[in-house]
């Protein structure tokens, strides 16, 4: 076994030695060094611009809120090859422009779009009426309607025709609205469609010229594409309710139904029950609303809250409440407007403590109470008396999201003056003036009064100069006892800087 292994070992090293000697310094010699690695840069490669498709211009245009900046964008993006604006692109530069009331750009747009070849929608156009009728640009709101044809190279609908004319109706542009509905006829071959006939008749009620709008009913009924339906009805019943003629509603009521075999919605009913309680007739609006349940109209929150109002009104809280539960009872959800006329309710009653108790139970219901639910409930602190209260809801609502209004301060300033708590008035004065909001011009004279009154100068003194850098100038009579109060304790450099407040 050895002498194999030797024999291997040896044979082994023999094939080793035959292998040619090289020098170690000869090896050095011919060795070369790799070439060193290319020298990188740190300039990265420029990528490749991304392309921005219609639907991502549009979400970036209605990002944008500086108009200028979204005008940019949209020229932007029609540099890009391949890219050609469409309906969707224009519909939304021409509303932030619009909205802007960028109105030479709104015009270049509109000619951009007069050579272009993409199918432009009239609804793009209808909404520019309506900002041009905003704006009273009343010729400029034929121009769009023409501008349908011309650049939307399409015809009119009935609809376009209808809010073209109810824009102009609204704004008593009824020579506009004469001219417009005769170009309409001759060069559309329009006939006017119940829509249209509506849109007079709502005039007409508008203006209380309820003789009129029966004339027009008159006219449609000749016409079977514009019969008279059932807001035609609605409307002119409305009209004489508001007229007080109530008598006439009711049998112009029962001609639509038998007559014509109409029936009336919760919305036509509303109609009575809003009219009787306006008219201070809250006991026939609850029989109309019995009425209504007999013969299958199932109320809503309208109809509840309409009745709601009428009990406030008279004072007559617990009948309100009833109505509340009621509406509550058959599944219908009161909405912030119902809650807040039955917090008005409580309120006006003394009830402040279930006037808040219905607040909170909003809150549970996850309703939003607004700033009108508010100032009727800190006009209920007050009036009874509860001035602490109104004050704390006044510092802690904005600190809850609720943004107040110069009213919120108002009511509660009033009062405390007319109570006379001078003190709590010029505290609140501070703090309405911190938060950019200014009293009344009465009841700043009327506060200045009272301090002098009560002998509090410097008090009167600081508020003056508070109100003065917001621009007010206290009445004649104010400022006579302001600087007669100064003169009078000798404090002279007062009465300089007072005056110097006043007359810069």
């Amino acid at each position: 076994m050895i002498s194999v292994g030797k024999r291997r070992w040896f044979s082994s090293s023999t094939s080793s030695s035959s292998l040619p000697w090289i020098s170690p310094l000869q090896s050095l010699a011919n060795f070369k060094k790799p070439d060193p690695p290319p020298k990188t840069s740190n300039v990265e490669p420029r990528r490749k611009s991304k392309f921005i498709a219609h639907e991502a211009a549009v979400n970036m245009i209605k990002r944008e809120r500086d108009p200028q900046r979204a005008l940019e964008i949209f020229n932007m993006v029609a540099q890009q090859k391949g890219f050609n604006h469409n309906n969707a692109t224009y519909a939304v530069i021409l509303q932030k422009l619009a909205q802007s009331k960028k109105l030479q750009a709104v015009d270049a747009i509109l000619s951009q779009m007069t050579y272009d070849t993409c199918k432009i929608h009239e609804g793009i156009f209808l909404n520019l009426m309506k900002h041009f009728s905003q704006l009273s640009l009343h010729e400029k709101v034929l121009e769009m309607f023409y501008a349908i044809q011309s650049i939307g190279r399409e015809k009119p609908s009935l609809k376009a025709i209808s809010t073209c004319l109810n824009l102009l109706i609204e704004s008593n542009q009824i020579d506009l609205a004469q001219d417009f509905l005769l170009n309409s006829n001759r060069s559309l071959s329009l006939n006017p469609n119940t829509c249209i006939f509506n849109i007079f008749v709502k005039y007409h009620c508008k203006k209380g010229d309820i003789e009129s709008a029966f004339e027009v009913v008159k006219e449609m009924k000749k016409s079977k594409i514009s019969y008279p339906n059932l807001i035609t009805y609605s409307t002119v019943m409305d009209g004489l309710c508001k007229n007080g003629r109530f008598e006439e509603a009711i049998q112009l009521f029962e001609e639509m139904v038998d007559k014509n075999q109409i029936l009336p919605d919760s919305q036509t009913y509303n109609v009575f029950i809003n009219g009787f309680c306006c008219r201070g007739k809250v006991d026939r609006a609850r029989k109309i609303m019995d009425f209504m349940k007999n013969n299958g109209c199932t109320p809503n929150v309208f109809n509840y809250s309409a009745l709601m109002n009428g009990f406030s009104k008279e004072g007559r809280w617990q009948e309100a409440k009833d109505v509340f539960d009621e509406m509550k009872s058959i599944g219908v959800k009161p909405d912030t407007i119902t809650y807040t006329t039955l917090i008005d309710c409580f309120c006006n009653a003394g009830k402040v403590d279930e006037a808040i108790e219905l607040l909170r139970e909003m809150k549970e219901r996850e309703l939003q109470a607004d700033i009108v639910t508010f100032n009727v409930l800190l006009k209920g602190l007050c009036s009874g008396g509860r001035y602490q209260e109104a004050i704390q809801m006044v510092k802690k609502l904005p600190d809850d999201g609720v943004y107040l209004n110069k009213a919120s301060y108002r009511v509660v300033l009033n009062s405390l003056c007319h109570r006379n708590d001078l003190n709590k008035a010029t505290e609140l004065l501070d703090l309405m003036l911190s938060r950019g909001f200014v009293p009344h011009h009465s009841t700043s004279n009327e506060l200045l009064m009272r301090l002098c009154k009560a002998g509090m100068v410097d008090d009167a003194l600081a508020a003056l100069v508070g109100l003065a850098e917001v621009g007010f100038k206290p009445a004649p009579d104010c400022w006579a006892v302001l600087i007669e109060l100064n003169c009078r304790e000798r404090k002279l450099l007062s009465v300089f800087q007072l005056i110097d407040e006043l007359v810069i």
